[in-house]
């Protein structure tokens, strides 16, 4: 089993920057696509972006694009998201996502197989 460990979670004020790294299993994260999805407070579970498992191809939510950036170093196993000009709508548990075999770009979070156990983000106005 793929355990996906996020981290670089936390409170952060509106307008400010954040940073979140995922940590895969070296083994066979350079052949994933990877992503993230968020959920916030009484809300659906959301697709925020994705990356393919060479990193040449990128893809979001319409909610964070151009704010956020998704990218990847398979040489250390990690995808990042940086996620810039944070609003409080963007409050959410984030949860770091693998995709093994699957067509990109993976909007639904049923065409992933692999999630983390999600980290806490909350943006305070």
């Amino acid at each position: 089993q793929v355990q996906l460990v996020e981290s670089g979670g936390g409170l952060v004020q509106a307008g400010g920057p954040l940073r979140l790294p995922c940590a895969a299993p070296g083994r066979t994260f350079g052949r994933y696509a990877m992503g993230w999805f968020r959920q916030a407070p009484g809300k659906e579970r959301e697709f925020v972006a994705t990356i393919s498992w060479s990193g040449g191809s990128t893809y979001y939510a319409a909610s964070v694009k151009g704010r956020f950036t998704i990218s990847r170093d398979n040489a250390k196993n990690t995808v990042f998201l940086l996620m810039n000009s944070l609003e409080p709508e963007d409050t959410a548990v984030y949860y770091c996502v693998a995709d093994s075999d699957g067509r990109f770009p993976g909007v639904a979070a049923s065409e992933y197989d692999y999630w983390g156990q999600g980290i806490q983000v909350t943006v305070s106005s």
